[in-house]
């Protein structure tokens, strides 16, 4: 596992390199994670819909884009360059804020909406806890993608 992460610090896996390096295996855990957040608060009542759609916002923009992202790493299409290595690290960085400002906004909400439904409460803090799940994930993957662009 060491020589894994060690070779994953200098290039860009492709194949199912992606599901067993550093930072790549991270993919398809934002990818539950993020569905989940997206499948939790679409089950429930959009009640604000501002907030809760900026929320769905984010979960299907990280979802889809991370989706697309793992697909051409499997498909090889970076080339191992530095530039695909910075926007990894950028598409990481970007998607935690977007996450983490969902999280808190999300948080809030259910904080405010406590006293409805009971059923709607706890599916509503099954996404909190997703949504703060894909935050840690996404701002790992982040971190780490940093270390290999730098090491690049």
């Amino acid at each position: 596992m060491a020589a894994t992460a060690t070779q994953s610090l200098g290039s860009l896996p492709t194949g199912l390199g992606v599901c067993v390096t550093a930072p790549d295996m991270f993919y398809l855990p934002e990818l539950v994670t993020g569905g989940l957040v997206w499948i939790l608060v679409a089950s429930t009542r959009v009640e604000p819909p501002n907030p809760l759609g900026w929320v769905m916002f984010v979960s299907l923009f990280c979802f889809s884009t991370t989706l697309l992202w793992m697909i051409l790493f499997i498909a090889g299409c970076h080339h191992s360059s530095s530039s695909w290595a910075a926007a990894d690290f950028v598409y990481h960085a970007v998607a935690t804020l977007f996450y983490l400002s969902a999280a808190v906004s999300l948080a809030y909400i259910t904080f405010l909406m406590k006293l409805a439904s009971f059923r709607i409460y706890k599916i509503d803090i099954a996404a909190v806890v997703f949504a703060f799940t894909a935050t840690l994930l996404y701002f790992i993957h982040a971190i780490l993608s940093s270390l290999r662009w730098k090491h690049f």
